[in-house]
């Protein structure tokens, strides 16, 4: 089988880190292996199933010929099958599935079939709409492409076959020779919606071919001067990410998904080009991001108008688009950016993301998704089990698919690990030297993580130190205490290791009230709670004879920790006891507004709460839900 990495940077000359192939690591966990089986067994069949009943996979036998009918759907439909092939794709890795193997070879049959002789291929732009193919650049046809080209490289990679490769290849082709720079006698033209960059790059990473790495190079230099035009009329050129030349940029603007993605190509090109600019200007947007434009549970965007960001610090909290997608771009983002040079503020960006917004986006039973993801509800917000614009089930399903691939990476003589959960793993160094091992935590709920070592020799392992701990870790080797100062979030370990050996890494996990910046004016006088890398949620499920988003917890309040093994598949639950000022018990329903009543910290009432893991919550009954607590 072909070496399989989500993103291949083993011949980047402009990234340290090298990719674990995603069947290299064997997930043992409780918490990731079984959302992995729900993935196989639930999530993906289910997506298969809706891809058929909403006229998806007829759309391409219309196309072909196959069967008479007429296109259903959004003009995109065709990305939500190749998302759902690259979700299968990754699901391969190390897990020989013969039914699903069958369900992927029947699709990839169907878009064979589909695509014309000149490699073209969208079944939207078939029959009636032939003559209408490339003239309006926010009809998606590049960003079904990039999703068609990372199906086939996903699927490539795991099983070694080429019927889907080879088709992507003929569409990449085809856009290749048609777009590109006038004076050599090629067309303007990018797309509105940012994709077909990354899937480009890493088509360049699997042929070798220079002109796909040269035509994403082209697609970002053609953005930021206003010529794709507003094919709809109401969203200005940053919506399209068409309002400033790449290099020119500050902050993210715009659709957020559509933002992130870009920032994704863009990262993969510096990565085989090394040019600075590239770099200082996804550095400065990364910045702008995570410290002004970024929510609590790592999602992005705030206003629903645009799918985007909104000015810096406008964070409202019920009112948070924060579309699963946009998660799922940043987790994809940042996992580039770790590639460049192994700094764990980007692991810890991609953890926050993953614990919280992604996780949230699919029901605990695998059947129902958000689209948004917001951090207050009066429980009308529920998920559904499929949505006209599908984008944001199978961009889940495809990163629970590919996650053995995100925890370890490789440098000399060394390996990374990232991010922890129980697993074995079969390590392959870049001198050829294979390293086994195996790790063992009940991580996230637990801060304690064993690595033991089966392969005796002189290498270095790097250990992520998260950067939600403040102080008072701790590491042994064989027992025997180990001090050592973090460098860019990672401890390193050197020494001639033997078979056996066992390193302990002791992560304290309290839990920490969180609050936000003064201009985040949303969240003034409140605070949310996190322990390691989950935050946690109020619900009424929960807490009966109370509305929680009248709690206040006052900075005193104690609070304490315990397992719910019955809860959500297992968790871990935060309780405490919060108050209720009288005056808001006693306010007049009939009243909108009322002179303002002087506070006293005796006119309250006390309330036993107890909060969930974020990711968890609408999984019940449905009633009010809060993140942010009030603390005056």
């Amino acid at each position: 089988m072909a070496f399989a990495p989500v993103v291949d940077t083993t011949r980047s000359p402009f990234a340290q880190l090298r990719p674990v192939a995603v069947d290299a690591v064997t997930l043992t966990d409780t918490f990731w292996s079984a959302r992995r089986q729900l993935n196989r067994e639930v999530i993906i069949p289910g997506q298969a199933s809706l891809c058929e009943s909403t006229g998806r996979v007829d759309n391409l036998r219309v196309a072909s010929g196959r069967k008479e009918g007429q296109f259903e759907g959004w003009f995109f439909n065709d990305s939500d099958i190749y998302k759902l092939l690259e979700a299968a794709g990754w699901q391969f890795a190390g897990q020989p599935d013969p039914e699903l193997d069958a369900l992927v070879d029947s699709l990839v049959d169907e878009i064979a079939a589909a695509q014309q002789p000149d490699g073209y291929l969208n079944s939207y732009f078939m029959g009636e709409r032939e003559k209408r193919r490339w003239t309006n650049f926010d009809y998606h046809e590049m960003y079904c492409a990039g999703h068609l080209i990372q199906a086939a490289v996903a699927h490539h990679r795991t099983t070694g076959k080429r019927n889907l490769l080879d088709v992507a290849i003929k569409f990449a082709d085809h856009i290749c020779a048609r777009f590109g720079p006038e004076e050599q006698g090629k067309v303007f033209g990018t797309d509105g919606h940012p994709e077909i960059e990354m899937a480009l790059a890493e088509l360049y990473r699997v042929t070798g071919d220079q002109k796909y790495l040269d035509q994403v190079q082209y697609f970002i230099d053609a953005r930021g001067y206003g010529r794709l035009g507003n094919p709809f009329g109401r969203f200005d050129k940053a919506y399209h990410q068409d309002h400033l030349p790449f290099r020119e940029l500050n902050r993210l603007e715009g659709h957020s998904v559509r933002a992130v993605y870009l920032n994704c190509g863009a990262t993969d090109l510096y990565s085989e080009t090394g040019e600075p600019a590239l770099r200082t200007a996804l550095e400065r947007m990364w910045e702008s991001m995570t410290t002004r434009q970024m929510y609590i549970n790592g999602g992005l965007g705030s206003r629903h108008e645009n799918e985007g960001f909104g000015t810096d610090y406008e964070l409202p909290p019920g009112r948070a688009h924060t579309e699963t997608c946009a998660s799922v771009a940043s987790f994809m983002w940042n996992w580039r950016m770790l590639m460049l040079e192994g700094d764990g503020r980007f692991a810890d960006q991609m953890e926050v993301a993953l614990y919280n917004s992604v996780l949230s986006g699919i029901s605990l039973d695998g059947t129902a998704y958000y689209y948004q993801n917001p951090l207050l509800d009066d429980g009308a917000h529920r998920r559904q089990q499929w949505f006209p614009v599908a984008c944001c089930p199978s961009n889940v399903s495809r990163t629970l698919a590919s996650l053995p691939g995100y925890l370890y990476t490789v440098s000399e003589n060394t390996v990374w690990a990232h991010h922890y959960a129980s697993n074995s793993a079969s390590i392959t160094l870049p001198d050829g030297r294979s390293i086994e091992l195996a790790q063992q935590t009940q991580y996230p709920w637990d801060g304690k993580v064993s690595l033991t070592t089966q392969t005796a020799g002189q290498y270095d392992l790097k250990l992520r130190i998260p950067g939600w701990v403040r102080e008072g870790w701790a590491l042994t080797v064989n027992g025997q205490a180990i001090t050592l100062t973090p460098v860019k979030g990672y401890v390193t370990l050197s020494r001639e290791w033997r078979s056996g050996d066992q390193i302990t890494l002791d992560l304290p996990m309290p839990v920490e009230r969180i609050e936000s910046h003064p201009l985040a004016v949303d969240n003034q006088g409140r605070v949310a709670l996190m322990r390691g890398p989950v935050l946690y949620c109020l619900e009424a499920v929960d807490n009966p004879g109370v509305d929680v988003r009248l709690l206040l917890l006052p900075d005193d309040a104690p609070l304490t920790v315990s397992a719910a093994p019955d809860l959500a598949g297992g968790v871990s639950i935060v309780q405490g006891t919060a108050q209720v000022a009288a005056a808001d018990l006693a306010w007049d329903q009939a009243a909108l507004y009322r002179p303002r009543r002087p506070a006293s910290g005796s006119q309250s009432t006390t309330a036993a709460f107890k909060a969930i893991p974020y990711f968890a919550w609408a999984n019940r009954d449905p009633g009010p839900m809060v993140v942010w607590l009030r603390t005056h």
